[in-house]
């Protein structure tokens, strides 16, 4: 990776950045620190400390909205080009894969085991066969870029009911992976569900309002369950608990409640 000089010692270049941004938006801001794993894996492969790594992620944290509404700064000390790499690819996800996935296969310096270790910023793994295409090489990684970037923006924790096992939790899409190629990969189109909460949105038993308040479809008037009162319908004008970062986007809670969500 080109690097440029200064008396200062040595500038981040737009490469390191990117793969820097792509990190950011799969760890809590929180866990943007020095002894994070994951800084650890991406100081190594640029070359540099994992302190100077987790100061840039913060400086990251500068940029977004989110955060700030928080009361949540991040790092002060951000340079042009970060917020032109900010700019750059927030919004534009699918690019932002891409392009580190482009840097990533020029790095020779990871074992597979490693890789498997911390996948984060792991290279794509080459097709294994016919049935292996480079699309669908692809179409994994926008999915686990996506599950990464909504749980870790939901602390890992149901939006509905605060269910905090990973196993049950899914990164549900407000607009269907198959019903937009340009969501797809957007974590702003997506909510941290239950298993069970996540089959209800789907099957459009449950919506959101522009409030995030849960609005509950008429079908689940037929059930005399006390399972689906408990469990759904006790849910009903309860606003879910928002994200870090990355919220829900109108304009999908918009598209789910008018093509999905059963009245």
């Amino acid at each position: 990776m080109t690097e440029s000089q200064s008396k200062y010692g040595v500038l981040w270049s737009r490469d390191e950045l990117v793969l820097s941004l792509y990190l950011y938006c799969q760890i809590p801001f929180a866990q943007t620190k020095a002894n994070n794993p994951e800084v650890m894996r991406l100081a190594k492969l640029l070359g540099r400390t994992p302190s100077s790594v987790a100061r840039k992620l913060g400086n990251f944290g500068a940029f977004d909205p989110l955060l700030a509404k928080q009361g949540i700064s991040g790092l002060t000390h951000a340079s042009k080009l970060d917020r032109e790499i900010w700019n750059e690819f927030y919004g534009r996800w699918e690019s932002l894969i891409q392009e580190s996935q482009r840097l990533l296969a020029k790095t020779k310096v990871y074992s597979a085991k490693v890789d498997d270790q911390y996948p984060i910023i792991s290279r794509a793994p080459r097709p294994a066969g016919k049935s292996e295409k480079p699309t669908t090489v692809m179409a994994r990684l926008y999915q686990s870029f996506f599950r990464r970037a909504i749980l870790s923006s939901y602390e890992s924790s149901c939006c509905i009911c605060g269910n905090d096992l990973p196993q049950l939790l899914v990164a549900s899409h407000i607009i269907p992976w198959a019903s937009n190629e340009e969501t797809r990969a957007d974590p702003e189109n997506g909510l941290c569900l239950c298993v069970l909460h996540d089959k209800a949105f789907d099957r459009g038993l449950i919506s959101l309002n522009k409030s995030y308040t849960i609005v509950l479809s008429s079908a689940l008037n037929v059930s005399k369950s006390n399972a689906v009162q408990v469990t759904l319908r006790d849910y009903q004008n309860h606003k879910i608990s928002m994200p870090r970062r990355f919220p829900p986007k109108d304009t999908f809670l918009k598209w789910h409640f008018e093509n999905v969500f059963v009245r």
